[in-house]
């Protein structure tokens, strides 16, 4: 596999958890062990359950279907399952596309795809709260006071309904 891509070369797709195949499946909840769970340290439940219900936007290096490699994923919760509003959860870059500028895009294509699918409606998330300057620059405010989860300083943030260009 290369060392270098651009993101434009990255394939992008959006499914319902109905919709991934088992091999997406596997590499999704896998990188998402490593990022979270290993490399975060944070011994939780990943798989919550909430997956079914979600959709599931993924950037993929080009390969065929049993080895293209995940470069970027976040999970788009509709509205009233996580919280009142439609969310983006689960945001990672993996260890081989990081420092490639592809947060933006990830995110970019993230609050777009939450409004084809919800609506143009606010949307919140619950961020690691050393990342709110990048989140502030994609359109989100922060909505609360930092707070713990898995031993990581969190809070709350919401973007206003509006549509992304």
């Amino acid at each position: 596999m290369k060392n270098s891509f651009l993101a434009e070369s990255l394939i992008w797709t959006c499914k319902a958890f109905s919709d991934l195949s088992n091999v997406e499946v596997y590499q999704i909840m896998s990188e998402r062990a490593a990022v979270f769970v290993v490399e975060q340290n944070c011994v939780y439940q990943d798989a919550d359950f909430a997956d079914l219900e979600c959709f599931h936007l993924a950037a993929w290096l080009p390969g065929n279907d049993a080895s293209q490699t995940l470069a970027a994923y976040v999970r788009l919760v509709p509205p009233g399952l996580k919280f009142a509003e439609a969310s983006i959860g689960r945001v990672l870059t993996s260890q081989i596309a990081r420092r490639r500028k592809l947060g933006p895009v990830l995110m970019t294509r993230a609050i777009a795809e939450c409004c084809a699918l919800f609506g143009i409606a606010p949307i919140r998330i619950g961020a690691q709260q050393y990342l709110e300057q990048f989140y502030r620059r994609m359109g989100f405010i922060t909505v609360s006071d930092v707070y713990d989860e898995d031993g990581i300083p969190h809070i709350e943030m919401l973007r206003p309904a509006i549509a992304i260009a």
